[in-house]
C-alpha cells in the first residue's frame, strides 16, 4: 500500500483546541456580510455527507460479506453523523430558527448543494468503492485543512470528523488495490468503475463565489490548493491497483454545488424525505 496517512496522526484536537481557545466565540457565525456564503458552504459540507451517506446505507443487508455489509453501515453512519454538525451549523449561522433535521428533510432539489458524484448510484462494488474512495481521498484532504480554519467551529467539526475519515480512507484505498489487483473481472470492473466516475470527480476542485468568500475569510482552504494532494493519493493507490487513471477531463459534469442534479437525487429525496413530509412535524 502506498504511505496513506496514520489515523491517529496529526494531532487534529489539539489543533482544533487550539483555534478554538484563540477567540472566546466564533465572529464568522454573526459576520451579516459573510453569512450567505458561509451558509451555503455549510450545506455543501453537510450535504455531501447527507447524500453519499444515504447512497451508502443502501447497502445495508445486500453487501456481498457479512463484514463488507457492516463497514459500509458503520461508513454510512459516520457520514450522517458528520451531516449533523455540519447543517447544525448551517442552521445557526442563518438563524432563522430552522434546525438541521429542516435543512435534510424540508428542501427541495434544487436546495441541495452536494456534489452530483455523491448521488449517482451504487451499481455494483466496484462502483460503490470507487466513488467512496474518490470521495474520501478529498474528504480527507480537505477536513485536513479545516483543522486549521479560522472558525473555530468549523475547526472542532473538522477535528472530530477527520478520525472517522482517515479510516474511511483506509479502508477504501486497501479494497481499490484488493480488487485493482485481484482477477481479471475485478480489475476490469474497477477500471469500468473508475472511467465511468472520473469525469464526475474534478467537480470537488471547481471554486465559485461561494468557495472564493469562505476562502478568502479562511474559513476553508483555496479548492485549487488541495487538488495535488488529492491526486497523488489518487495516483498512489492507482498505481498500486495497477488500474489506469483516465486521460479525459474530471470536471465534464459539475453543477451539483449550485443546486444542479441528475435526475438520480430526486429519487433519493423522494425517498429519504418521506415520512417527513406525508406527517409534517411528527415526532418520535
Amino acid at each position: 500500500m502506498p504511505s496513506l496517512p496514520d489515523m491517529t496522526t496529526p494531532d487534529v484536537v489539539a489543533l482544533a483546541e487550539s483555534a478554538a481557545a484563540a477567540q472566546s466565540h466564533d465572529p464568522h457565525v454573526q459576520d451579516v456580510d459573510l453569512k450567505p456564503a458561509f451558509f451555503d458552504w455549510l450545506c455543501r459540507m453537510g450535504d455531501n455527507t447527507l447524500i453519499l451517506g444515504h447512497r451508502i446505507s443502501e447497502w445495508c443487508g445486500h453487501g456481498p460479506a457479512l463484514e463488507e455489509d457492516i463497514a459500509l453501515a458503520n461508513t454510512a453512519l459516520d457520514l450522517i453523523g458528520h451531516t449533523q454538525m455540519w447543517l447544525g451549523l448551517a442552521a445557526e449561522v442563518q438563524s432563522e430558527g430552522r434546525t438541521a433535521d429542516d435543512l435534510a428533510f424540508l428542501r427541495d432539489a434544487m436546495k441541495f448543494r452536494n456534489l452530483q458524484l455523491a448521488e449517482l448510484p451504487n451499481g455494483d462494488m466496484a462502483v460503490t468503492l470507487m466513488r467512496e474512495f474518490l470521495f474520501d481521498a478529498w474528504h480527507f484532504h480537505m477536513l485536513t485543512a479545516l483543522t486549521r480554519s479560522a472558525s473555530p467551529r468549523v475547526a472542532e467539526i473538522a477535528a472530530k470528523a477527520l478520525k472517522e475519515v482517515s479510516y474511511h480512507l483506509e479502508r477504501s484505498s486497501d479494497l481499490v488495490v484488493r480488487l485493482g489487483d485481484g482477477t481479471q473481472e475485478s480489475h476490469a470492473r474497477m477500471q469500468e468503475a473508475l472511467d465511468r466516475l472520473w469525469p464526475y470527480s474534478g467537480e470537488m476542485f471547481v471554486a465559485d463565489a461561494v468557495d472564493d468568500a469562505v476562502a478568502n475569510a479562511g474559513i476553508a482552504p483555496v479548492l485549487a490548493d488541495l487538488q495535488p494532494a488529492w491526486q497523488q493519493t489518487v495516483e498512489e493507490v492507482l498505481a498500486e491497483a495497477t488500474l489506469t487513471r483516465p486521460e479525459g477531463r474530471a470536471d465534464v459534469h459539475r453543477g451539483g454545488k449550485q443546486g444542479r442534479h441528475t435526475e438520480h437525487l430526486g429519487y433519493i429525496l423522494a425517498q429519504m424525505q418521506f415520512l417527513q413530509r406525508a406527517y409534517p412535524g411528527a415526532s418520535w
